[in-house]
């Protein structure tokens, strides 16, 4: 496939400015959200360890869940220790709340949604600790991809399913988006393992825009599913690639972050963040991954969280790759100077 070529409207690259606390490195991170509150950068790291090796488990006195002010890199909060076998989706709602998914689990821990308070308090929780399942009452959860909640009405949605993606998955596993007042209560669920429109092959990330439809990373699919909130399809893009996050602006535009598009996944396709009107399947705009560094062969390349602040800064939550040497880390992307 032949891509035009794109403007990149956040060229200046910012490595490694937010620094871990007391000497901690950086391993595998997918997920980060801004903060609507005071416009700073929530992100988690997985306890130093790659994207499936389950690192938090591993590291059980680690604090995951960050955040970071958005000027400086300045640490401001963490907390999440021993909760978490693989956090991967994030989501800060209106009223600072953090909410964040484990993806993977263990006898003890795992397949859950949580919800913090800002100082840490565990508020919430969805899913049944260690036990992934897929009851039609939504009582437990099997691989939770993302959660986000719809301010005017606080009803909780989250993307179940990650391993599903593969045109043959694994037995047992799923693909759905679940529903839930503000108080956890179930409501209603959708979707299944497929190609067929209103099916998913991993809903990864999901997203609100400003008139709340519910946009659904499909990224084994390599394609946007739009819904409305009972579950009604309502539109499907495909000029975002292999999407594994997504982050509407509160002026509708859409980025779409793509960490897989290569040979064998998506061929003829480059990963990156390509940008455009949430109203529209056009991309406007690509910010390409940063030239690798040294020794961490794949970072830049396998970003799969992305988040935007008022200035248009670009934040992207680096190496989700279970290889070695992958790197990891939140990378900034600005505008520089005119």
């Amino acid at each position: 496939m032949v891509q035009r070529v794109l403007p990149n409207p956040n060229p200046v690259v910012e490595l490694h400015w937010a620094k871990l606390p007391d000497g901690r490195t950086w391993g595998s991170t997918a997920g980060v959200d801004i903060d609507p509150t005071d416009g700073h950068v929530w992100v988690y790291d997985r306890c130093g360890g790659f994207a499936l090796a389950g690192g938090c488990a591993a590291n059980p006195t680690v604090n995951p869940i960050l955040k970071y002010n958005r000027h400086t890199g300045e640490l401001m909060a963490e907390f999440g220790a021993g909760l978490f076998v693989l956090p991967h989706g994030i989501h800060v709602d209106d009223d600072g709340n953090v909410w964040v998914t484990d993806s993977q689990g263990n006898d003890e821990i795992g397949h859950q949604v949580f919800k913090f308070s800002p100082e840490g308090e565990v508020l919430m929780t969805l899913g049944v600790a260690g036990q992934p399942g897929d009851d039609p009452e939504g009582v437990h959860l099997n691989e939770p991809c993302d959660v986000i909640t719809w301010g005017p009405t606080g009803d909780i949605f989250v993307s179940d399913g990650h391993s599903g993606q593969n045109p043959d998955p694994p037995a047992g596993r799923t693909a759905r988006i679940l529903k839930y007042d503000k108080d956890g209560n179930f409501i209603k669920q959708w979707g299944e393992i497929g190609f067929r429109p209103g099916q998913f092959r991993t809903p990864h990330a999901i997203e609100f825009d400003s008139q709340g439809r519910l946009f659904v990373a499909d990224r084994g699919n390599h394609r946007i599913q739009i819904f409305d909130q009972e579950g009604e399809l309502l539109d499907i893009y495909h000029q975002f690639s292999r999407i594994s996050g997504l982050y509407i602006t509160a002026d509708d535009t859409l980025y779409a972050i793509d960490s897989e598009s290569q040979e064998g996944n998506h061929y003829g396709w480059k990963n990156g963040v390509r940008i455009g009107p949430a109203g529209e399947d056009r991309v406007t705009a690509f910010i390409p991954p940063h030239v690798p560094e040294e020794g961490r062969t794949l970072q830049g390349l396998a970003g799969e969280g992305v988040a935007v602040d008022e200035d248009g800064t670009v934040f992207v939550a680096e190496g989700p790759a279970s290889r070695p040497f992958a790197g990891g880390g939140l990378t900034r992307y600005s505008k520089g100077s005119n």
